[in-house]
Formats: C-alpha cells, sequence, structure tokens
C-alpha cells in the first residue's frame, strides 16, 4: 500500500511567474502541474528577443550615422570654394637684353579660308580629314553632277544643229552664187531681164546674211557650251591654297551653299585651311605702354603649352587704332622661323619686348629668368605678401618677395616656381590648407 501510494503521480501547485513559457496565462494564476519541470522558466524565448533588440538597434544605428556622414560630406562638398588659377610664367631676356614690357595674345594666321562652293548642291564626296596637309588646286569634295551633266549634253546637241544648219546654208549659198553667174550670162546674151538678174542676186545676198547670222548662233553654242562646262566644274570643290585642314564641316548626303540657306540644314562649308607659314602673334598692349613698342623690335614669345621654349620674333606693326572699350592697342608680331610643328593657331603665347640696342656683355653674364604673376594673385596679410598656390585639391599659403611691376603682372623674385598655379580669384577667407575646386 506505500509503494503504490508513492508511486500515484502527484499534483504540484503554483503560481504562474512573470516570466512563464505559457504567455497566455495571466500572471498569479494559480496552476497544477504534474510535476515542479513543468513549472520551469523558458528562459530561450527571452534571449533571443533580446538579441532582436540588439541587432535592430544596431542596424538603425548604423543607418543613421551613415545618412549623417552622408549629410555632413555633402554639406562639406557645398562648402568647397571654387577659383581661377594662372600658372606662373617665366621670361628669359634674348642675349641677356632687358624686357621694357609683357604682355599676352594668341597666335593667328593671315591666311585662313573656310573653303564652301560656288553653287548649292549635294556632297557626294569628301576628300579631306582634319590634320591633312594640301595642296593648292587639290580636290577636297565633289557635288551632284548629274543635272549639269545633262545641261552640258544639252549645249553640246544644240551646238551641233546650229553648226549642220550653217552648213546646210553655206551649201545653199554656194548653189546661189553658181546661179547667180548664169543669170550674169544670160543677161549679156540678152536672154532674160535685168529684173531675174536682181532676183539671183538678192537670194545669194540673203544666205550669206543668213551663214552669216548662223556663224554668230555657232558661237552663242560653243559659248553656251563654256558656261556648262564651267557649271560642271564648280561641282568640284578644290583648296585655294596650300595649308593644314583643321576643321571637317559637311559630310556626305548634305546640302551645301555659298549662303545660308534652309537653317541648319544647309551647310556654308565643307572645311577650313589654313596656312601655316602665315602663323604670326597679335597681343593687346595697354595703351599707356604703347609708347615702348617700335617697328621691327625685337620680341621672345613663349607658348603657353610649352613655358620653356623661348621663340625669337620682332614687331611687325602696331595697328594705328585704339579699343576704346579696354584701352588697348594691337600688335603684329612675327615668328622669326616657322615650321615647328608645335606651333599652332590660337594658342595662348605670352611676349616680352626687349630694350632696343645691342647687348652689353656685362648684361649678357648677368641675364637671367623671371618669375611673373597677375597683379591680382597677391594678398596683404600682415603687412607681407602672400599668394595661395593650388596643390590638387587643396591650396598652400606662401609668402613671396615681388620685384618690378609690368602692367598688370608683377615679377616674384621668391616663393614659388615655374609653372606651378595661384589663384587668381577666390574668397577672401581663404585658408592654408582649405580645399578648393579650379575652374
Amino acid at each position: 500500500m506505500d509503494r503504490e501510494r508513492f508511486r500515484r503521480p502527484r499534483l504540484v501547485i503554483g503560481v504562474v511567474p512573470r516570466a512563464y513559457h505559457q504567455r497566455d496565462v495571466p500572471r498569479g494564476t494559480i496552476i497544477m502541474a504534474a510535476s515542479l519541470d513543468e513549472l520551469k522558466i523558458d528562459r530561450s524565448r527571452d534571449g533571443r528577443s533580446r538579441i532582436a533588440r540588439f541587432v535592430w538597434s544596431a542596424v538603425i544605428l548604423g543607418a543613421a550615422g551613415a545618412a549623417g556622414v552622408a549629410g555632413w560630406r555633402w554639406w562639406e562638398d557645398a562648402r568647397i570654394p571654387v577659383v581661377r588659377t594662372v600658372a606662373v610664367r617665366q621670361t628669359v631676356p634674348a642675349d641677356g637684353q632687358p624686357t621694357v614690357l609683357n604682355a599676352s595674345g594668341y597666335v593667328t594666321a593671315r591666311l585662313q579660308s573656310t573653303v564652301s562652293s560656288k553653287v548649292t548642291g549635294r556632297i557626294v564626296e569628301v576628300l579631306v580629314e582634319e590634320g591633312m596637309a594640301v595642296t593648292e588646286g587639290q580636290v577636297l569634295a565633289r557635288l551632284d553632277d548629274t543635272t549639269e551633266r545633262s545641261y552640258l549634253a544639252l549645249a553640246e546637241a544644240q551646238l551641233g544643229a546650229q553648226r549642220g544648219a550653217l552648213a546646210e546654208l553655206e551649201v545653199r549659198y554656194a548653189e546661189a552664187q553658181l546661179d547667180l553667174e548664169r543669170q550674169r550670162r544670160l543677161l549679156e546674151q540678152r536672154l532674160i531681164g535685168q529684173a531675174d538678174l536682181d532676183a539671183a542676186q538678192a537670194e545669194a545676198d540673203s544666205l550669206a546674211a543668213r551663214i552669216a547670222n548662223q556663224r554668230e548662233q555657232v558661237v552663242v553654242a560653243e559659248r553656251e557650251i563654256d558656261v556648262r562646262r564651267t557649271a560642271l566644274e564648280d561641282t568640284v570643290i578644290r583648296a585655294p591654297f596650300s595649308g593644314v585642314a583643321i576643321s571637317k564641316d559637311a559630310q556626305p548626303g548634305e546640302m551645301i551653299s555659298p549662303v545660308s540657306a534652309g537653317g541648319g540644314f544647309t551647310r556654308t562649308g565643307v572645311c577650313t585651311i589654313v596656312d601655316m607659314s602665315s602663323l604670326e602673334i597679335e597681343v593687346d598692349v595697354n595703351e599707356s605702354y604703347i609708347n615702348r613698342v617700335s617697328p621691327a623690335q625685337r620680341v621672345v614669345a613663349t607658348l603657353d603649352a610649352y613655358p620653356d621654349w623661348e621663340i625669337p620674333a620682332s614687331v611687325i606693326t602696331t595697328i594705328p587704332a585704339a579699343d576704346r572699350q579696354r584701352a588697348t592697342v594691337l600688335v603684329r608680331i612675327a615668328f622669326e622661323e616657322l615650321g615647328d610643328p608645335r606651333i599652332l593657331p590660337d594658342m595662348g603665347v605670352n611676349v616680352a619686348f626687349l630694350e632696343a640696342g645691342p647687348p652689353a656683355e656685362e648684361i649678357i653674364a648677368e641675364a637671367a629668368p623671371r618669375l611673373w604673376i597677375p597683379a591680382e594673385a597677391l594678398r596683404n596679410d600682415g603687412g607681407s605678401q602672400v599668394v595661395f598656390v593650388a596643390r590638387g585639391e587643396v591650396v598652400e599659403r606662401r609668402a613671396v618677395a615681388t620685384g618690378l611691376e609690368d602692367g598688370g603682372d608683377v615679377e616674384v623674385l621668391a616663393g614659388v616656381s615655374v609653372g606651378e598655379r595661384v589663384v587668381v580669384e577666390g574668397p577672401v577667407e581663404l585658408a592654408d590648407g582649405d580645399r578648393v575646386v579650379s575652374d
């Protein structure tokens, strides 16, 4: 009896705890279980809930942080100022002669032409490409010549008809001359009257006049053929002079006309040709310093693309007119030697006008390169002059020592090197190490 009593299942009475795994049972409810194991708390589910809450919190915080970083970067990029920079240029007085004036300009061509056609027509062939060297008379393009060839064939046929009519009249005139001679003999024999001779004479004179007129018609037909041949030749576009093609402006199938017509559907040129032997320099000199320029004055030119290459040149002339708006005078300068392929039209160039007279030997020995920057690049910082040099995306503040002033340029004795780019336009609060964007 005692053993059976101990083997019977026992009921355990307990109160539902806060973390009991049966969530649908209200807290505090008295329940009965067969054993204590059924009243144990399931801790694994609470652990998973805490991990899930931690993961979601981390994701939300990460997203907020990424958005904050992106916003900060956007705000920083929006604050980056845009500046304009200019390269430090160098001049070297040729043969040691001192420089009396510096100016800048462009390489220009005195002989440059956009080649077009004399007539309006459709392009069927273009035989030129950019950079191609062409000679005078070389075929550059061809137009559709079907109509002109038809007109030429018609004119040749008309000439043949006129010549045939002339031959007929000449035969009839020869017959009229024979008849006239017979009439004269018959009149001498008193077999006909004077009226018959006069009629034969009139017929011969009429045929002679018609022959003269027909010969004029033949000449007109020949001139018509010349006109048609010229019109046919006009469908072939040739180079007006020797040079280099710098642009190709039309393609086969397009219409071309010597005048602008049809809006954007009609071309006015096939290509542009430049005579490289006619290149020269044009610079604008402030009218306050034009008295330092004289014809045949020696000049040293330096291309912006090749700052270390000094090109000897000389003044051709000063254009006798000033620009009222800019207060400048145009000066033409000739290269002493041409033919170098590095010199191209519309290149930027700096020129140094040299002092007249033979150079002294001691000046030659002391001649040294000079560095120049625009005057607007200088800034006053506590009594010293500084510039900001663009180095990649940041600027570097440098103190400089200056020398001569020449127009809008200032000589730099120390602080910068040739080729470095200095800021000429930028915010007043620009500081050392600031990020910038160069235009």
